[in-house]
């Protein structure tokens, strides 16, 4: 059976409107959150080694497609922690090249004073991340690189772009993701007063587990294996009675 000409139209024409999509992840915030969600169930362990951009695509709306994920962090000073976070890294860019990118920050030390024996010490603080998550998201906005949004954080110090991009860039969807275990009051307020609801990631599991890559994702000749420490630990083996 042939098709008509207004078929192949249509088809051309939903191609042309499909409405980009790209997520901006705050690392921190969603490492740490998988953290606390694991003590209560230890499955979401397994979370820790995920294909970002397979997970997010399962949360794409009809007539969508994921242009880009973002992941704003800042690289651990610990080595063996560096290690493992690297190992995510090379793997989702293995698997999903340009659409999956890094935005490093840095550590800053911040000096201390203890207030019961005045001792004085440095600890690491996190810098950037909040600053660079803005930036990239008004820059997609300013330079029509992106038609939805979605940001995922629980750190209320995200409110501004929010509230600058649904003011500004009203052609433009938002939506919020708190990561699993994480809230922020005021985001879900802000959210609540454009008639819109926060995605609670705690509640889509079933999303996680088919996100989760191989033990060991291998492309063109290059390997990354999960980290010995976020493996799930196995369950003994069942004893076999001795024959009698």
């Amino acid at each position: 059976m042939l098709l008509s000409h207004s078929y192949y139209y249509l088809c051309a024409h939903k191609k042309l409107i499909m409405q980009r999509v790209s997520v901006f992840i705050d690392g921190f915030n969603f490492y740490y959150s998988l953290r606390r969600a694991r003590k209560n169930d230890p499955d979401f362990q397994k979370f820790y080694w995920l294909d970002f951009v397979k997970f997010f695509e399962h949360f794409l709306l009809p007539g969508q497609t994921l242009e880009k994920v973002y992941y704003f962090t800042a690289p651990d000073r610990n080595p063996d922690r560096r290690i493992r976070q690297e190992a995510l890294f090379r793997a989702n860019e293995l698997i999903s090249g340009t659409r999956f990118e890094v935005v490093n920050g840095i550590y800053f030390d911040k000096p201390f004073t203890c207030r019961s024996c005045n001792s004085r010490f440095t600890v690491p603080e996190e810098k950037r991340t909040d600053v660079n998550i803005c930036a990239y998201m008004m820059r997609d906005c300013a330079l029509n690189d992106v038609d939805d949004l979605i940001l995922v954080t629980a750190d209320s110090d995200l409110i501004t772009p929010i509230a600058l991009i649904k003011r500004h860039y009203q052609n433009k969807k938002l939506r919020v993701f708190f990561p699993p275990t994480a809230f922020s009051r005021d985001i879900n307020n802000l959210i609540k007063s454009y008639k819109k609801k926060v995605i609670l990631l705690e509640k889509h599991k079933h999303r996680f587990n088919i996100a989760v890559m191989p033990d060991t994702v291998t492309k063109n000749g290059t390997s990354y294996t999960i980290p010995t420490k976020w493996k799930l630990p196995q369950p003994p083996a069942a004893s076999t009675p001795d024959a009698t």
